[in-house]
């Protein structure tokens, strides 16, 4: 019954990214909306962590089995994907770099800003 209870507050945040994706026109897709509301919700506390840790960890297990429909329907678009397929291929090599530079430089800020914090608490 606890992991029931995770899922449903997983699903109600997924539900309110959905309901804003249509009330809002912005360009932004609702599982974004979903996931940048239950951060907020759990860095402020509204939600603790161990309120949906269970569900987390269990959609975490079973992440590479949903990317499996992508797959076959890049398989299956392979026909109208091959004339472009070096304009794609840039495409993909820019995106992923530039994912893991905006990635690489956010870790490096938050270490840097939370051994600052700690640096100051001890200083006090």
């Amino acid at each position: 019954m606890k992991i029931l209870k995770q899922f449903l507050i997983i699903l109600l945040y997924s539900f309110i990214g959905e309901a804003l994706n249509f009330f809002l026109p912005l360009p932004i897709p609702a599982s974004i909306y979903g996931m940048a509301l239950l951060f907020v919700s759990l860095m402020t506390g509204i939600i603790r962590v161990q309120d949906i840790l269970e569900a987390g960890r269990f959609l975490i297990e079973i992440m590479p089995v949903m990317f499996v429909p992508a797959g076959v329907g890049l398989m299956t678009s392979w026909g109208i994907l091959k004339p472009m397929l070096l304009p794609v291929s840039v495409i993909i090599m820019a995106a992923i770099i530039t994912v893991m530079a905006v990635s690489g430089l956010s870790s490096q800020w938050i270490v840097q800003h939370t051994r600052k914090k700690k640096e100051d608490l001890k200083d006090e």
